[in-house]
C-alpha cells in the first residue's frame, strides 16, 4: 500500500470536504474504527485517553463513546474552550453531556497514568513539525513513563520531532504514514478511492501561496517561447502565468510577432528574437533567458517550420523545468518535464490512438507511456465525468470540473501558463494536476456568465478568484 505524507493526507481531507465527505462524518468513521482496534488488542478495561486539543485528540473522542464495557478517562491537554476545531468540540459536548470523566489537564503532574491498564495517545496528528514543549512534551514523557499498552491514533504523537511517543500501537487511518515502524494497523475510515483520483483545492493548496515576507521572483520567473505564425497563444499562456501568481513571466517571440505581443499587456516582457519564426540562429539569445528563468513554458503558436524543430530540438535539453505544448508536441523532440497534449497531440508523441475510448480505457497507455518516458502527462479533453487526466507514471489523477464552452480556442494556451506558474512553487505531478483544477473552475466561473460566449481572455481573468480557497 502506497504510504502517504501528512501534506498529501491534509489535502485529501479538504478534497473529501470539496466532493461533500464532511470533517465530521470523517472523525466519526475514524473514532468508530479506532474502538473497534482497541476491544480487539486492550488487555484490561481501564483506558487512559490523552488527547490533543485537534482533530487527532477529536478521534480520539468519538472513540470514548465506542468503548462500551470500558472504563474510559479522557484527560484533554489544556482547557475545553481551546479546542481547535469544530469536529472536536462538538464530541467533547457530547461526552460531557453524557456524563463521561472528562479532565482538563494543566500541568504534566495532573496526567495519572498508572491506574490504567491501556493509554490511547491522541496529542498529536500528521501536522506537527519541529520542537515540542511545554504541557505536550510532559504528556509525551509521562505516557512513555507510565509502563502501559499504549495505542498512538494515526501516528506516534511527535513522531519526527525531538519528543515522541513510544507506542506498541499504531492505528492509522487509510493509508500508512511515513516514517512509522513497528505494529501499524491501516484502518478504512470511509474514503472512496475516487476522493484521490479527481482533483480538488486540495490540490490547490499543496501549490502553496505566496508568503508575505517574499521577494520578486520568489513565486517564480516563467520564460515562454512562442508565437511567429501565431500571436495570441503565447500572449494567452503569459497572462495565464501572471494571474497564476508567478512573479515575472518573458515572452521570447520572433520578431515579426513581438510588437502585437507587447500589445497585449504592459505587464508582459518581450524578448524579440529573428526572423518570423524560432531558428538556431536564436540560441544564444534563449541560452540565456533560460539561465534566468525556472521554468520555460514552449509550443503556443510556433508553428513547424524546420527550423522551428531544429531549434526546439537544441533547447529542450538545456532547459531545466519545462511545460511542452501545442507545436513543439513532436515525437522526433527529446520531451521533459510536463507535456500538455490533447488526444491528437498525444497520437502524434506516442502513436497511441486514444479517440473514442472511455477515460478508465485512457489510463493504463498513459501511465505506461509517461512511465517509459519520464514525463507528467496533463492529457486534455473531457470524457464523461473527466476533463483532463494527468499522470506521472505511477499515480494517476483527473478533473472533473471544466465546461463543454471550453472547447473555444485558447483555453489549452491558458492551461500551459497555469501549470508553469504552479510549476515554479511544487513538483510537476502537483503543478499539473493544481493547474487543471484551477482552469477548469475559473471556466466554469465564465460559463455561469457567459454560457457559450465565453473566450479564453475571460477565463485568465477569472484565475484569481478560482485559486481561492
Amino acid at each position: 500500500m502506497r504510504h502517504i505524507s501528512s501534506e498529501e493526507m491534509n489535502s485529501l481531507d479538504m478534497n473529501c470536504k470539496y466532493f461533500g465527505l464532511l470533517p465530521l462524518q470523517l472523525m466519526e468513521n475514524a473514532g468508530a474504527a479506532l474502538a473497534r482496534e482497541i476491544k480487539a488488542t486492550a488487555t484490561g478495561e481501564r483506558i487512559a485517553i490523552v488527547a490533543g486539543r485537534g482533530n487527532n485528540g477529536g478521534d480520539a473522542l468519538v472513540a470514548a463513546r465506542h468503548l462500551d464495557g470500558f472504563r474510559v478517562t479522557v484527560y484533554l491537554l489544556g482547557r475545553s474552550g481551546d479546542i481547535a476545531t469544530e469536529e472536536a468540540k462538538r464530541n467533547w459536548d457530547i461526552l460531557e453531556h453524557l456524563g463521561f470523566d472528562l479532565r482538563e489537564v494543566r500541568d504534566p503532574s495532573d496526567l495519572s497514568l498508572g491506574e490504567y491498564d491501556l493509554v490511547l495517545d491522541a496529542i498529536f496528528g500528521t501536522g506537527v513539525h519541529g520542537t515540542v514543549k511545554g504541557l505536550e512534551a510532559g504528556a509525551i514523557d509521562a505516557i512513555n513513563s507510565a509502563g502501559k499498552q499504549v495505542i498512538s491514533v494515526d501516528i506516534p504523537s511527535g513522531l519526527g520531532t525531538n519528543k515522541a511517543v513510544r507506542a506498541d500501537t499504531v492505528v492509522t487511518f487509510h493509508r500508512p504514514k511515513h516514517g512509522m515502524t513497528g505494529i501499524v494497523k491501516v484502518v478504512d475510515i470511509g474514503i472512496p478511492p475516487e476522493a484521490e483520483f479527481f482533483a480538488g483545492p486540495g490540490d490547490l493548496w499543496l501549490v502553496g501561496r505566496r508568503a508575505a515576507e517574499s521577494r520578486k521572483g520568489d513565486s517564480g520567473r516563467i520564460l515562454v517561447i512562442g508565437g511567429g505564425p501565431y500571436t495570441g497563444a503565447p500572449a494567452l499562456t503569459a497572462m495565464a502565468a501572471l494571474r497564476a501568481g508567478a512573479d515575472v513571466v518573458t515572452v521570447a517571440t520572433p520578431k515579426s510577432a513581438s510588437s502585437t505581443i507587447a500589445g497585449f499587456s504592459p505587464n508582459l516582457i518581450v524578448r524579440e528574437l529573428s526572423g518570423d519564426h524560432l531558428r538556431p540562429k536564436d540560441m544564444s539569445v534563449l541560452k540565456d533567458l533560460i539561465a534566468r528563468h525556472d521554468v520555460v513554458v514552449m509550443g503556443m503558436g510556433l508553428g513547424r517550420d524546420q527550423e522551428t524543430l531544429e531549434a526546439l530540438a537544441q533547447i529542450i535539453p538545456i532547459c531545466g523545468r519545462t511545460v511542452i505544448d501545442a507545436d513543439a508536441l513532436m515525437p522526433d523532440l527529446p520531451l521533459k518535464g510536463i507535456v500538455t497534449p490533447h488526444v491528437g497531440e498525444f497520437k502524434r508523441i506516442s502513436g497511441i490512438d486514444l479517440y473514442g475510448s472511455g477515460y478508465r480505457e485512457r489510463i493504463d497507455p498513459l501511465k505506461k507511456y509517461a512511465r517509459e518516458k519520464g514525463l507528467v502527462v496533463l492529457l486534455k479533453g473531457r470524457v464523461g465525468l473527466v476533463s483532463n487526466l494527468i499522470t506521472d507514471g505511477e499515480i494517476i489523477r483527473a478533473n472533473a470540473n471544466g465546461n463543454p464552452g471550453m472547447t473555444v480556442g485558447g483555453t489549452g494556451d491558458v492551461l500551459a501558463g497555469v501549470t508553469a506558474a504552479f510549476f515554479a512553487r511544487t513538483t510537476a505531478l502537483r503543478a499539473a494536476t493544481a493547474a487543471a483544477f484551477v482552469n477548469g473552475r475559473a471556466g466554469d466561473m465564465v460559463y455561469a456568465e457567459k454560457d457559450f460566449g465565453m473566450v479564453a481572455t475571460d477565463v485568465i481573468e477569472k484565475i484569481p478568484l478560482a485559486m481561492r480557497l
